[in-house]
């Protein structure tokens, strides 16, 4: 349970909770809300929403705007954790779900106290209490990936996918894209293997380098889709010395990007993690100041959840690698700026 302080409990008890997900807050001002961006645990993904966050607090005018993380991938240690800032007075989450279930229960412990979230990077379970899901459109992005690989493969060859576990539902969208991707490709490009549990450095170094190893030549091309999987293959071409195969990654570590750079690696796709983290802490603000989620609101229908919203892709490739970040930011505030419109009623 959340132990609020009685300042905290005044403030919070304010609120009228309508129904799971929907809330109408007393109008507040931009200056007493205070934001938290909190993912389920350290990963190098999240690391955008520090700059978000501080972004945000500046541009809107929050009373405060942090990132904070918790010390290890454990639902207790990330519900703890919203608990100490709950106490501390931030009326405003942005949550990567440590679990797709048993965060809602946090999140609707929050509402109930008049302290909206949204579900960012990842969604809950729908019914969810979060106002809406903003994430990557996995599906599509990864299309787009394998799309563009087949293009620098010359339409022919052998592809390797390297992702996460199999249980997990983003994996299962992700390898229903590559597949429709082969598919419309034709005969003469087809699926070498779809090679999971690769997004850790032990097991990644084991799988990709060990499958490289002995079997490169029966390999033209490499999609990714998991953060580390894209660290791991592009280290393992480098040390190869392998140009022939062609790669798209995922995501932006340093060394996916030098890989692109030196011509080991074709692309790598973005996820606009800054892009969550900003645009969650405008839609938060706006929801103390009085704004209700529509009914009708044209939300995007996944398996899972009901409220998704595209936080938007993007192919860093050659050519723009050295401008992706302005290209990303520029996405975010094109979402804002169709925001309210498509999705709020404000008085």
């Amino acid at each position: 349970m959340i132990r609020h302080s009685k300042a905290v409990i005044t403030m919070l008890s304010l609120a009228v909770v309508l129904g799971a997900g929907l809330m109408v807050l007393p109008s507040a001002d931009a200056a007493d809300v205070k934001v938290a961006l909190v993912p389920g645990g350290p990963h190098p993904f999240f690391a955008p929403w520090e700059q978000a966050a501080a972004d945000a607090k500046r541009d809107f005018k929050l009373k405060d705007d942090q990132y904070k993380v918790p010390q290890e991938w454990k639902l207790d240690l990330q519900n703890k954790l919203l608990e100490s800032l709950a106490a501390q007075g931030f009326n405003a989450f942005g949550i990567f779900p440590g679990d797709a279930t048993g965060t809602n229960a946090m999140m609707q412990e929050l509402l109930d106290f008049g302290a909206p979230s949204v579900a960012i990077g990842g969604c809950t379970q729908s019914p969810s209490p979060a106002q809406f899901c903003l994430a990557t459109d996995v599906y599509r992005s990864v299309y787009i990936g394998t799309k563009q690989l087949i293009k620098e493969m010359g339409n022919k060859g052998s592809i390797l996918h390297v992702c996460s576990r199999l249980v997990d539902p983003n994996t299962v969208l992700r390898i229903a894209a590559i597949d429709k991707a082969i598919e419309e490709a034709g005969p003469d490009v087809t699926l070498y293997q779809h090679l999971p549990d690769t997004d850790s450095q032990e097991t990644g170094d084991q799988k990709i380098n060990g499958l490289l190893a002995a079997k490169a030549a029966e390999i033209d091309g490499i999609i990714s889709t998991g953060y580390v999987s894209s660290v791991v293959a592009a280290r393992s071409l480098r040390n190869m010395g392998d140009k022939r195969i062609k790669m798209i990654g995922i995501d932006d570590d340093p060394i996916v990007l030098q890989a692109i750079k030196d011509g080991y690696l074709q692309g790598t796709m973005a996820q606009n993690p800054y892009g969550q983290g900003y645009i969650a802490s405008y839609v938060l603000k706006r929801l103390h100041e009085g704004c209700t989620i529509k009914e009708n609101a044209p939300f995007q229908e996944t398996t899972q959840n009901k409220t998704f919203i595209d936080s938007g892709t993007l192919l860093i490739n050659a050519d723009n690698i050295d401008t992706y970040k302005d290209e990303l930011k520029k996405i975010a505030k094109d979402i804002i700026g169709s925001f309210e419109a498509k999705y709020l009623t404000c008085k």
